[in-house]
């Protein structure tokens, strides 16, 4: 979502400001805007639109300052204009701050201002807060900027990521975290406050990420962490293991085909020094102690948002055919308003590659509040999800910095068979089935880059339905998931009209669509359903229906069938959406760069949504 960087120290604030915010525009934006505090008073600067068009407002003439704030906006509150971009300020100009979050109540707090004389420039909420600490500060001259922020915070319902200064107080800086991402970037005599560790690894790689209900006090030399009722909080400060080289294109277009051809890697990431292949056994560090409660667990719930989700309806497939364990799969942004009921035993397990998702952390306190153990899987070392649950499984494969989502969800479905693994073992897997998916897991890397090297076929078919606005995706049992995720991939990025469909719901409506110009993209490598695949493919060429078929190599038969086929290698059954996901990322890829679209930005999405 929106991104956030604040510096303090006694370096040049505004070009660490910039290059933080750059850093930042994978997560989605529609403005940007900056506030630096300099010996003249506060300059600031807002565009709609990309960093570059801020840049160009700031122009050669930069004022010297070593105190400033920067922000990226997702339009929440009132559209995208200049006015509403942050940083917001207050009636003088003195308190600027930038916000990420909702903030609830903002419109009573709005009229109870304006009855005092506040008078607003934006439509946004975030301005409240500005308006807000001032009202405190003109109630109590004496306050403390920074007590004046705590007051302020008590009256905030929702989300927040706060950073704030006050022109007239030029030595501190103000953070403030609740349910909405914020680190300190420990440096020498400097601190940078941002929304996401990649705005500070060029500078440091000590990070310290606050909880919810911190408040930080930051000055150049040092930094205290509270709660917002002034009680001290302790907060250990970590050594992030990326490297700045991590989120660059390594001369790739995009992102997003770095990171399609960087699963093998990613994989073997996920997987090394997890699998004791002779024994048939996993061994996840971050699940160590609770090897009993699994054992005697009743049942998982498996809840996530999009890709993420997606990925754990994979899960479910898994852990109720390997593990015996039965599996529910719910929408995290559906759970916690059903009312959900919890039983004695049950277990939940959540997805987020950032560890930041609002409804999926929403989720999990839900969760958590009814006693249940909770087990996360995340990329995001630190982060909110990685500290909430009660154990966890690091992803290890770097930055994703794509908004569409790849690498994330190939990861996060190897990480699922090792904790089937895992359970399975426990139960009634033997070790020789244990052995043999130890084994295909470990060789699945080395068959992904044999389909990466269609990467130009597949581009090719890509250009042939280039004019195409409609596609039905179609999978059964394991691919049934890879299908949905086939077609989130393509509306994300092309913007093309796509829906994922269980194959054998098709002819219970959607087959009403088929017609010459509604192409089928058929996952159908041979496995168990193949045969029920193959009526399917059969029931839409009589239809006129064009069909692209996801095919095992040597599959006569859907050859001649199919207008346009990529084959995948063999492969287990259960580790096959590993496999043929990858051909409907690249096809997902090479449509939307074809369409002329910027794949790695797609329009009004983001990559961490940190709101409901």
């Amino acid at each position: 979502m929106c991104g956030i960087v604040g510096y303090i120290g006694a370096r040049s604030a505004l070009p660490i400001l910039v290059d933080g915010i750059k850093s930042l525009e994978y997560r989605g934006y529609d403005s940007a805007g900056l506030a630096l505090v300099t010996a003249q008073g506060v300059w600031s600067q807002r565009a709609v639109g990309r960093v570059i068009n801020l840049e160009a407002k700031i122009g050669e003439n930069r004022p010297e300052s070593t105190l400033g704030l920067c922000h990226t906006r997702w339009a929440t509150h009132g559209g995208v204009t200049e006015a509403n971009a942050h940083p917001h300020t207050d009636c003088k100009r003195n308190i600027w701050l930038c916000h990420n979050g909702i903030i609830e109540n903002f419109k009573e707090l709005k009229d109870e201002l304006k009855k005092t004389g506040h008078t607003f420039r934006s439509e946004t909420d975030t301005e409240v807060i500005a308006h807000l600490i001032e009202e405190i500060r003109n109630k109590d001259n004496g306050l403390p900027f920074e007590e004046a922020v705590r007051v302020a915070l008590m009256r905030l319902k929702g989300t927040y990521g706060i950073v704030a200064l006050d022109r007239r107080d030029p030595k501190k800086l103000v953070a403030a975290r609740n349910f909405s991402p914020l680190l300190l970037g420990l440096g020498k005599g400097e601190y940078i406050v941002a929304s996401d560790a990649s705005a500070v690894l060029k500078h440091t790689r000590d990070v310290v990420y606050l909880q919810d209900g911190d408040m930080a006090v930051l000055t150049p030399s040092s930094h205290t962490i509270s709660d917002l009722k002034n009680n001290p909080r302790e907060r250990t400060s970590i050594a992030l293991d990326w490297s700045p080289e991590e989120a660059k294109k390594d001369g790739y277009p995009h992102f997003m085909l770095k990171e399609i051809f960087a699963q093998p890697e990613a994989i073997e990431n996920s997987i090394r020094g997890r699998l004791i292949p002779k024994d048939g056994l996993a061994k996840l560090g971050g699940l160590a102690g609770m090897e009993e409660k699994l054992r005697v667990a009743r049942r998982i719930i498996i809840t996530a948002c999009g890709t993420a989700y997606l990925a754990g309806r994979v899960g479910e497939y898994l852990f109720e055919e390997y593990a015996s364990m039965p599996t529910r799969i719910d929408l995290a942004s559906e759970l916690r308003y059903r009312k959900p009921i919890f039983q004695e035993g049950d277990v939940m397990l959540v997805l987020s590659q950032s560890g930041e998702t609002a409804d999926t952390l929403a989720a999990l306190a839900e969760a958590k509040q009814k006693g249940v153990l909770t087990l996360g899987i995340v990329n995001a070392v630190g982060s909110s999800i990685a500290r909430e649950t009660d154990a966890g499984v690091y992803q290890h494969i770097g930055p994703e910095i794509g908004v569409a989502s790849t690498k994330a969800f190939t990861s996060q479905v190897a990480i699922l068979a090792l904790m089937t693994m895992l359970l399975g073992r426990s139960r009634d897997m033997s070790v020789v089935t244990g052995a043999r998916i130890a084994d295909d897991l470990q060789s699945i890397p080395n068959l992904i880059r044999k389909i990466l090297q269609q990467s130009a076929h597949i581009k090719t078919i890509a250009k042939k339905y280039q004019k195409t606005k409609n596609f039905l995706y179609l999978g059964r049992k394991y691919n049934y998931p890879v299908a949905l995720e086939g077609a989130l991939k393509l509306k994300e990025i092309s913007y093309a009209h796509a829906e994922g469909y269980s194959a054998g719901e098709m002819k219970h409506g959607p087959i009403a669509m088929i017609d010459k110009n509604f192409p089928s993209i058929c996952v159908a490598p041979s496995d168990s359903v193949y045969e029920k695949n193959i009526s399917n493919i059969q029931e839409v060429k009589a239809r006129g229906g064009p069909v692209i078929a996801i095919a095992t190599e040597g599959d006569k038969e859907i050859a001649e069938l199919a207008d346009d086929v990529i084959f995948i290698p063999p492969v287990r059954e259960m580790l096959s959406p590993l496999l043929t996901v990858i051909p409907l990322q690249l096809f997902a890829y090479h449509f939307g760069v074809l369409r002329g679209h910027d794949v790695d930005k797609p329009r009004n999405l983001a990559k961490s949504v940190t709101v409901e």
